[in-house]
């Protein structure tokens, strides 16, 4: 498992679904901060590890967002609004998060 208690086989599952930002699209590279990977619980539960709840999405998505509720962070923050992340543009696992 790594830090945040994710098994090693969800964490290669996530890894291999996930390779750009859950939310704003980034493709992931190590050469800068913003296009960094983080991991992500969709739901802020960090008891919910499952492979529903855990994605990447870029160091800034994950800043932005912290603990809001995800519905809420996408519909009235003003990240979402600078950024065109709406209900349409993220991926398919935070689609069917909402």
């Amino acid at each position: 498992m790594n830090k945040w208690n994710i098994p090693d086989w969800l964490e290669m599952e996530v890894k291999k679904r996930d390779t750009s930002c859950v939310y704003c699209g980034i493709k992931f590279d190590n050469s800068k901060r913003k296009t960094k990977a983080s991991w992500e619980h969709i739901i802020n539960d960090a008891k919910i590890v499952t492979i529903d709840n855990i994605c990447l999405c870029c160091v800034s998505c994950n800043a932005s967002k912290g603990a809001k509720d995800l519905a809420d962070w996408i519909n009235n923050s003003r990240y979402c609004k600078e950024n065109n992340i709406t209900r349409t543009t993220v991926s398919n696992i935070i689609k069917s998060a909402l």
